[in-house]
């Protein structure tokens, strides 16, 4: 399924937007919606393995571009004692085995410049995570790769102090870069978003991507009632509805096994079970919206 995207004006110039990935898939105008996802960590070969194909499934049969995301370690966990991952060596190991098996991009994060260097021999995009987001010597260690570097704007951050963070992508030497909107501190332990930040953050010239896991990510650590675990994954379709008639390139969350209790597990997930129910409401409303542009271009 390809639906355009609309080309943005920026500075009275209609400018196509894109990032090239791999050879076979780029992000942006005149491309497929794109789907970042997967497991937050990887935990085991066998588990990682089992949710790619998975999602690589359903993605195919909904013309849904992937790249998988699993991360060999979280160093931002909020508790010391909270399970981070496998080693940089043996989770880079399977997701090379990831591509290998299934032919789709993979994607991780990196915490430290040095480790920069070691992903991009197997990972086909870098990610920034949003609280180093203005960490200068990581992100001139992840663009100067050459990879596409995919950087999340900090709960900090408006929507323009990005300018900065892809001027040192660019310096760096990478003009394949995705931005990731992933909500705005609100009060204490709360996140907001703003959907104007789509656009605002488009407007740099570089296709954007909703991070909905994290937009939600006020009612980690809490604990929640299960009456009220209904309420949080219905507001994870309605975020990302939102996002896709107001117009993003791609979405970016956590998936697992239904029903599973795991190290990485959180409230803000969505199941396998689910991914394709989430998905199609989406793609149906991105083509509505780009019918409504096209029709709206011919009668002015």
């Amino acid at each position: 399924m390809k639906t355009a995207i609309r080309h943005q004006i920026i500075n009275g110039v209609e400018v196509m937007i894109q990032a090239k990935i791999t050879k076979d898939l780029s992000i942006g105008d005149d491309c497929p919606l794109t789907l970042i996802g997967g497991p937050l960590l990887i935990e085991s070969e066998e588990y990682t393995l089992e949710i790619a194909e998975a999602i690589n499934l359903v993605c195919v049969s909904l013309g849904v571009q992937l790249i998988f995301k699993s991360s060999f370690d979280k160093g931002n966990r909020s508790s010391v004692d909270s399970f981070r991952g496998l080693s940089i060596k043996e989770g880079l190991r399977i997701l090379q085995k990831v591509k290998d098996e299934f032919g789709i991009p993979v994607l991780t994060d990196i915490h430290e410049p040095f480790q920069a260097k070691i992903v991009a021999e197997v990972v086909d995009v870098i990610q920034i995570p949003a609280l180093l987001c203005r960490q200068t010597d990581l992100l001139l260690a992840a663009a100067n790769t050459g990879l596409p570097v995919s950087v999340k704007k900090g709960q900090f951050l408006a929507p323009g102090d990005m300018k900065n963070v892809v001027e040192k992508l660019e310096y760096g030497g990478t003009k394949n870069i995705l931005t990731m909107e992933r909500g705005t501190c609100f009060g204490y332990g709360s996140l907001v978003v703003d959907y104007r930040s789509l656009s605002q953050m488009r407007s740099l010239g570089y296709p954007v991507i909703f991070d909905i896991t994290n937009s939600l990510e006020k009612l980690k650590g809490m604990d929640i009632p299960k009456n009220r675990l209904k309420e949080q994954h219905q507001s994870i379709s309605h975020l990302a509805r939102a996002a896709a008639a107001v117009g993003c390139d791609g979405f970016f969350v956590e998936i697992c096994k239904s029903s599973e209790v795991n190290p990485s597990a959180g409230t803000n997930r969505i199941s396998i079970d689910n991914l394709e129910e989430f998905l199609k409401p989406i793609l149906n409303i991105r083509d509505a919206t780009s019918l409504l542009k096209s029709f709206t271009s011919k009668t002015l």
